[in-house]
């Protein structure tokens, strides 16, 4: 379930399409590696397919671990993507997953600020992100998230810090 909220913010942490024209970050091409810190609260939602295929006890165990996890805690993590000009021009830049839209409110060379909505398999999400590009290898950002399922949610703070590393994003997509 933490993979499924991590892959959530990371993609708040994108750039986003929209349907107004996007002013592309003024950033490098090519690898960048990112560093996410969150400090999540609450039960992490788990799908209803997903509970489904658990026998009774399986369930019982799982809830007394959410429940047992639910306080505050922090995540690190750090995940390299490759930004291209392509992605820079269609508001994608570090991730774009399809299961989510995102409403880009202020869009600069320097700035991005949007509202990121996700519903993946009953899991829903939405949240705010707002990107400062400090310079074209270095951009800062911050974020919150709520994500909510099967009558269980929590919600997330969340810092980003980006460097870029070179222009050859090698196997990195």
């Amino acid at each position: 379930m933490r993979k499924l909220f991590l892959a959530l913010i990371l993609m708040s942490s994108a750039m986003a399409w929209a349907a107004d024209k996007i002013q592309p970050l003024n950033v490098k091409v090519g690898l960048w590696e990112c560093t996410m810190t969150s400090i999540i609260g609450g039960q992490p939602p788990v799908p209803a397919e997903m509970l489904s295929q658990l026998t009774p006890q399986q369930r019982a165990r799982l809830e007394e671990r959410m429940k047992a996890d639910s306080g505050a805690r922090t995540n690190k993590s750090v995940y390299k993507s490759c930004v291209t000009r392509e992605k820079l021009a269609d508001g994608e830049g570090f991730e774009n997953r399809k299961e989510c839209t995102q409403k880009v409110m202020t869009s600069t060379s320097s700035k991005l600020d949007m509202h990121v909505v996700c519903d993946q398999e009953g899991v829903k999400s939405a949240g705010t992100v707002h990107l400062d590009v400090l310079n074209p290898e270095t951009v800062k950002g911050t974020g919150q998230m709520t994500v909510s399922g099967n009558g269980q949610s929590m919600s997330s703070n969340l810092a980003l810090s980006a460097k870029w590393i070179g222009s050859s994003c090698g196997d990195v997509q």
